[in-house]
């Protein structure tokens, strides 16, 4: 793939990422539909948002492997993005929508609260990701820019009990989100153990 066609590829992914967002804002401002707790909609519609595009970047890596497509790697960093502008938005809408930015409430919330508490860690967690996104970053951190960025396993797994605990009845949705982990993680787990089955070989 040429650097013109990436770029394409990726400004197009941002448009699409910028979609759910657009949509929603249609709904609230042009439609009126959203529905009796349109509270609820707005912080569902961007944790979900966030989440899907959470596990999507982790799905990347395997999908390059298996299609020997290095460019799909190129491809992480304007959905990580997207991601953690989205995780970003719905934290800010339960302060602005719910608490109206009482911020001493908001802090006895995320207290009192443990999916608040795992929420809000998520969103914390993943700023130092996106500041270090760039190219420059990466060559001034080195080894330790890689290190940083496998977080993001511990940082979808707080995402996926967030939005576990947050649901209070039925559990079957963030069992699916739960399950897409896994299997996201368990290819890596398998890769890592082959990998260090075949140096020992080699040795």
């Amino acid at each position: 793939m040429t650097r013109r066609q990436l770029a394409w590829l990726r400004n197009a992914i941002v448009a699409l990422g910028l979609v759910p967002l657009a949509q929603l804002t249609a709904r609230a401002f042009g439609y009126g539909d959203l529905g009796a707790n349109p509270v609820q909609v707005v912080q569902h519609t961007l944790g979900i948002t966030a989440l899907n595009l959470l596990l999507l970047t982790l799905t990347i890596t395997p999908l390059r492997r298996l299609t020997g497509r290095s460019w799909l790697v190129r491809l992480r960093r304007p959905v990580g993005l997207l991601a953690f502008f989205y995780a970003l938005l719905h934290a800010l809408s339960y302060a602005a929508l719910d608490l109206r930015f009482d911020w001493p409430r908001l802090a006895a919330d995320i207290i009192e609260r443990p999916w608040l508490t795992v929420g809000f860690a998520t969103v914390i967690l993943l700023v130092p990701l996106a500041v270090t996104s760039t190219n420059a970053m990466q060559r001034r951190l080195g080894r330790r820019w890689t290190t940083l960025h496998r977080s993001v396993y511990a940082i979808a797994a707080l995402g996926v009990l967030h939005f576990f605990w947050q649901v209070k009845l039925d559990t079957r949705e963030p069992l699916v989100y739960a399950t897409i982990l896994a299997v996201l993680l368990g290819y890596r787990v398998v890769v890592s153990l082959r990998r260090r089955t075949q140096r020992a070989v080699a040795q």
